[in-house]
């Protein structure tokens, strides 16, 4: 019988996988969709959103739930995501790992090595040049423009959202 970490009520950081690791969030709109389904559910109240990084096939977060409990904030998130994708694929792993932050230094290590996880995986330079990190979202006033910079700024189309997610599942 596996293990669960159950973490006690307040900070914890999260990890959550893709199903069977598809990096899915290689796709910059995808990516995009999620940090938008993550910000939705923070400005309704659910909880408070101390820093992210979404990684191509998982996504780092840490947060502290507010009259729900972690599992239910989880919940909300990763269902509210798949529903705005409309996909048929399955997105999500089941199950998450969760750590209790007993206090604000530990946060702030925390948040610290978080953010420099795009940096270690050589996804960017810098964690603020990381798009996908609430670090790049407090570090860079104006985003870098490029190519790719123009293509996530392009309407997300489901029809090529579920395109890619097919190429990228075989």
């Amino acid at each position: 019988m596996a293990k669960v970490r159950t973490p006690r009520p307040g900070m914890s950081y999260v990890t959550t996988t893709t199903r069977d690791r598809r990096p899915i969030f290689e796709i910059a709109r995808v990516a995009e969709l999620f940090i938008d389904t993550l910000l939705h559910y923070r400005r309704l109240g659910h909880y408070k959103l101390h820093a992210y990084v979404v990684m191509p096939d998982h996504v780092h977060l840490v947060l502290t739930p507010q009259s729900i409990t972690l599992s239910v904030a989880i919940g909300l998130i990763k269902s509210g995501f798949s529903h705005r994708l409309d996909t048929q694929l399955p997105i999500w792993e089941e199950a998450f790992t969760a750590y209790s932050i007993a206090n604000n230094h530990d946060l702030e290590v925390v948040r610290a090595y978080l953010h420099q996880l795009p940096v270690r995986a050589e996804l960017a330079a810098a964690a603020e040049l990381y798009p996908h990190s609430s670090a790049y979202r407090q570090g860079v006033a104006t985003p870098p423009v490029s190519a790719s910079s123009t293509a996530q700024k392009l309407p997300l189309s489901v029809e090529n959202t579920a395109t890619s997610l097919r190429k990228i599942a075989s």
